[in-house]
């Protein structure tokens, strides 16, 4: 990801969320050093993933697919070179915050190993006050 792809990346956010990172939000990702994904698909960006490593934990702080290309393995991909960064990066493990009502999400992480850990209360904003975070982790060592 780079500076040039914030405006696109930001549309994405909000077309998939009711509640959006801001472009702000993404810019300060990059400029924290943190793993910014951008996923082109044909001649457009499509999706992508923040992932943030430090004392030996990676945190996928954010990871999205395009609504129309969602079911067709993107995810999965970005998902999976998250998960080689951390490797790579010699994180232990990898954790990350769901929602429970993103059961789409949840299954993907569930296929690729990823272990849910505990909840954490309160933690997104709703429509209709907060809504909890699932936690998962995946194991690397």
């Amino acid at each position: 990801m780079e500076h040039r792809d914030l405006a696109d990346v930001a549309a994405i956010e909000r077309r998939s969320y009711e509640f959006p990172w801001s472009q702000g939000v993404f810019r300060d990702c990059l400029l924290a050093g943190y793993q910014c994904l951008a996923l082109d698909y044909g001649d457009r960006l499509a999706g992508y993933s923040i992932l943030s490593i430090a004392a030996g934990e990676a945190h996928i702080l954010n990871l999205c697919v395009s609504q129309p290309i969602r079911g067709f393995g993107f995810g999965g991909a970005l998902l999976r070179v998250m998960v080689d960064r951390a490797r790579q990066s010699s994180a232990e493990r990898v954790l990350l915050e769901v929602r429970p009502s993103n059961v789409l999400a949840i299954r993907l992480y569930e296929r690729r190993g990823f272990i849910r850990i505990g909840t954490r209360r309160n933690y997104y904003q709703a429509a209709e006050g907060r809504e909890d975070a699932l936690v998962y982790a995946l194991e690397l060592a």
